[in-house]
C-alpha cells in the first residue's frame, strides 16, 4: 500500500493532480487514515471532503463503502468518480429494483469489483439482500466512509435515526473486525462528538479538525426587530438590495403564513423570479429547482433546511434566516451554503423576542411525541401483541422517530431485516427455499418464521436462505422485493416504568434543545461584530483559541491575523517563494515558537517577523523572548523584520530581493 497521500493522488487521479494540489488538511487526514486507521475529520463546508475519501480509498487498494444521505449527492459523486476512471456501484431508489438485484448479484459473485459502493443509511438499516451481498465480499471492503457523520447523534438538529443502524450493519457484516472507518462532517458540537467516537470506535487522537473551521469570509449581520410586520418589511428591503445576486432565504415552515410557499408566492407577485424548496417535494422537483438556481434561471430561493447537505452551489452570495434556527450548529451549517467559491458572502438573521418563544413551543416541543402519541405508535408497531412482527418502517415518519425510544426502554428489539411475503419467489432448483414457500398458506413471512423447523434459526440466517438462492440463480423474483424490519414486541402495552423512561428521555432532550437555542439567542442579543461572532461560535465548537484570530484570507488561501500579514503573504505568493505561516520552531522537546513566516529559498531558511504592536508592553516582551530564542538557536542572522508602515509593500519587496539574491 502506498503510504503517502500526495503520491496516491498523483498516481490515481493524474488529471486532477495536474490542475491542483491536495490542501494541507486533506493530506493530513488521508495520511492519518492510512497510518493510524479510523478517523473523524471535521472541516468547513466546501473544504473538499470527497477528495479525502477518494484518495484514502485508493491507498487501501480495495473497495470503499460510502454511506451517503442523499440520492443527488450519490449521483454527483458517481459521475465525478466515473469520469476519473473509477468503477462505481451506486445503490439507491433512483435505480430500478430489478437492476439493484442484478448489480448486487454481480458484486456478490465476484463478477464486478467496484472501487466504490454508495448506499444510504436507510439501505443499510432495512435491506437484508444488500447486507447479504456485501457480507459475501466483505474481505474486499477496506474502508467505510460515513459522510455527514454528525447525523448519527441524537443530540444534533440533523439527527437521522437510520444513521444509528450503521454500527449494527457493520457488526452484522464484519463482526468485531471492522474495516477502517472515516467519518466526515462540517460542524459538530462536543456532545455529538462523544456519540460519534463511541459508535464508530474512533480514538480521540484521530479526531482531526481543520484549522479553518470558521468562515470569516461570510459577513454576519444580526438584526433584532420589534414585530413580524417590521421583519417582513426588512426582508424585502434586503432582497431588493441584493437583487442581482443569488439569495437563499431559510424558513422552517412549509405552508401557511410566513412559510416557504407563502413568501415565495409574494416574491413572485412582486415581480421577483423565486422558487420554493422543501421536503414535501419529489426528488425530481428538488433537482430541477437546484438546477435552475445553479444556472441562474432564478436567483432567489425560499427553503426549509431540506436545502442543506449535499447541495453545492458555489456562488450563493446571501443567506437570510427569516426564522430562528434551533442551534449554533444549524445556523453555521446553513450560512455555510454561501460563498463556497471563496469570493465572500453575507448572512442576515432577522428575529424578534416572539420568535424565540415560538421556536420553543411550536417547533422544538412539538418535535417530541406526547404520552398518548407514544402509546398509539407502540400499538401501530406491535398491534399490542407480544412476539415477532413485520414493521414497514418507511410507512410512518412518526414511527421512525419513536422507534429509538422503544428500543432504549427494551419494549421492542430488532430481530433482523427482511421482507413481508414469500410469494414473490419462484424456484424449482432450491429445495430448501421451495419447502419454505410451499409451507406458507398465506405467503406471509412471520407464520413460517415461527414454525418449529425455522424458529431455531436467527432472522438473519432465515432470510439468508432466500438471498443465497437469488445470488446463486436458484430463484427468481416475480415482483419487487419489499423491505421491512422484523421486530419482537416484548410487551403488550408499554409499562408505567417504560413510559416514565421515555418521558424522562424526551424531557432531557427537550431541555438540551432549549438550552442550545438560548445560547444562540444569547450570542445574537450580544452581537458586536461579524468577526467576534465567528470567534464566539469557534469557541463553542471547540476551535483552538490560537486559531480564533486568523480572520484575514490571503491570495494563496491561508488565513492570517492582520491585514499587514495579508500584504506580506500575498507578495511572497506572487514571488513564487515557498513559505509557511506560523510554522512551529521547536527550541526544546516540548516547547516552540511560531515565526510569522518561515521561508525556504535556495537551500536557506529565513524567519520573517512582522512587528505590528511593539508599543504594546506584553507584545514587546514576547518579541524580546523570541529574539533570545532565535539567538540561542543560532538563527538570529536568519531573522528579517518589518514594522507597521504606509510603505509596507515597498519594504516587503526589498526584503524579497534580498532573499532571492542569496
Amino acid at each position: 500500500m502506498t503510504t503517502n497521500a500526495v503520491a496516491v493522488f498523483k498516481k490515481e487521479f493524474p488529471a486532477l493532480a495536474s490542475i491542483f494540489s491536495l490542501k494541507t488538511f486533506q493530506e493530513k487526514v488521508i495520511n492519518n487514515v492510512i497510518t493510524h486507521g479510523s478517523t473523524l475529520a471535521v472541516m468547513p463546508t466546501g473544504g473538499g471532503k470527497s477528495l479525502i475519501y477518494w484518495v484514502a480509498a485508493k491507498a487501501f487498494k480495495g473497495t470503499c463503502l460510502v454511506v451517503s444521505p442523499l440520492i443527488a449527492l450519490i449521483d454527483e459523486q458517481t459521475e465525478k468518480l466515473t469520469a476519473s476512471g473509477c468503477n462505481v456501484l451506486a445503490i439507491h431508489g433512483g435505480m430500478g429494483a430489478s437492476e439493484q438485484i442484478k448489480q448486487l448479484k454481480m458484486f456478490a459473485n465476484g463478477e464486478t469489483n467496484p472501487d466504490f459502493i454508495f448506499a444510504s443509511p436507510e439501505r443499510m438499516a432495512t435491506d437484508g439482500f444488500f447486507e447479504y451481498c456485501i457480507s459475501l465480499q466483505k474481505d474486499k471492503i477496506k474502508l467505510v466512509v460515513i459522510d455527514e457523520v454528525h447525523c448519527i447523534s441524537q443530540w444534533g438538529f440533523d439527527f437521522r435515526p437510520f444513521y444509528k443502524h450503521i454500527p449494527v450493519f457493520l457488526n452484522s457484516v464484519f463482526s468485531e473486525q471492522w474495516p477502517t472507518i472515516l467519518g466526515l462532517t462540517a460542524t459538530i458540537n462536543p456532545r455529538e462528538l462523544i456519540d460519534i467516537t463511541n459508535d464508530f470506535k474512533i480514538d480521540k487522537k484521530s479526531i482531526l479538525k481543520d484549522d479553518v473551521l470558521l468562515r470569516f469570509d461570510i459577513d454576519l449581520k444580526v438584526e433584532k426587530l420589534s414585530n413580524e410586520d417590521e421583519k417582513r418589511e426588512r426582508l424585502w428591503e434586503i432582497i431588493d438590495d441584493h437583487k442581482d445576486e443569488k439569495v437563499l432565504v431559510y424558513l422552517y415552515r412549509k405552508y401557511h403564513k410566513g412559510g416557504v410557499e407563502d413568501l415565495c408566492e409574494i416574491a413572485n407577485q412582486k415581480g421577483l423570479s423565486a422558487l420554493s424548496f422543501h421536503g414535501d417535494m419529489s426528488s425530481s422537483e428538488r433537482q430541477q429547482i437546484i438546477s435552475e438556481y445553479r444556472d441562474g434561471s432564478t436567483n432567489l430561493v425560499f427553503a426549509t433546511n431540506a436545502f442543506g447537505m449535499g447541495i453545492d452551489i458555489p456562488n450563493i452570495r446571501v443567506v437570510i434566516h427569516f426564522m430562528l434556527p434551533e442551534s449554533i450548529e444549524q445556523y453555521y451549517q446553513e450560512i455555510g451554503r454561501a460563498g463556497r467559491d471563496q469570493n465572500g458572502a453575507t448572512s442576515y438573521i432577522l428575529y424578534s423576542n416572539k420568535n424565540v418563544q415560538v421556536r420553543k413551543t411550536h417547533f422544538i416541543d412539538k418535535s417530541f411525541p406526547k404520552e398518548e402519541e407514544i402509546k398509539n405508535l407502540f400499538k401501530k408497531a406491535s398491534n399490542n401483541e407480544i412476539g415477532k412482527k413485520t414493521l414497514q418502517y418507511f410507512a410512518e415518519e412518526e414511527l421512525q422517530s419513536a422507534l429509538p425510544y422503544f428500543l432504549n426502554c427494551n419494549a421492542i428489539t430488532i430481530e433482523g431485516k427482511g421482507f413481508t411475503g414469500f410469494k414473490v419467489f419462484k424456484t424449482n432448483t432450491n429445495a430448501e427455499l421451495k419447502t419454505i414457500v410451499d409451507s406458507s398458506k398465506t405467503g406471509m413471512v412471520i407464520p413460517v418464521l415461527l414454525k418449529p423447523d425455522y424458529s431455531r434459526l436467527s432472522c438473519k440466517d432465515f432470510f439468508n436462505i432466500t438471498y443465497k438462492a437469488l445470488v446463486n440463480n436458484e430463484a427468481i423474483l416475480t415482483k419487487n422485493l419489499d423491505k421491512c424490519l422484523i421486530i419482537n414486541a416484548n410487551e403488550k402495552e408499554l409499562t408505567k416504568e417504560q413510559l416514565e423512561n421515555i418521558s424522562n428521555e424526551t424531557a432531557r432532550k427537550r431541555e438540551y434543545k432549549h438550552n442550545l437555542l438560548d445560547y444562540l439567542v444569547y450570542l445574537l442579543d450580544n452581537f458586536d461584530s461579524s468577526n467576534s461572532m465567528h470567534q464566539e461560535i469557534g469557541r463553542y465548537l471547540g476551535v483552538n483559541k490560537h486559531l480564533l484570530y486568523k480572520i484575514h484570507k490571503t491570495e494563496s488561501g491561508i488565513w492570517v491575523r492582520s491585514k499587514s500579514e495579508v500584504i506580506i503573504a500575498n507578495i511572497l505568493y506572487r514571488s513564487n517563494i515557498d513559505f509557511q505561516y506560523e510554522e512551529k520552531l521547536y527550541y526544546n522537546e516540548n516547547q516552540w515558537k511560531e515565526p510569522d513566516f518561515t521561508i525556504r529559498h535556495n537551500g536557506k531558511v529565513w524567519y520573517w517577523e512582522h512587528l505590528g504592536l511593539l508599543k504594546d508592553e506584553q507584545y514587546n516582551e514576547n518579541w524580546q523572548e523570541k529574539k533570545r530564542i532565535f539567538k540561542d538557536l543560532g538563527l538570529l542572522d536568519n531573522v528579517i523584520t518589518t514594522k507597521e508602515s504606509a510603505v509596507l509593500s515597498n519594504q516587503a519587496n526589498e526584503l524579497i530581493k534580498r532573499i532571492t539574491a542569496e
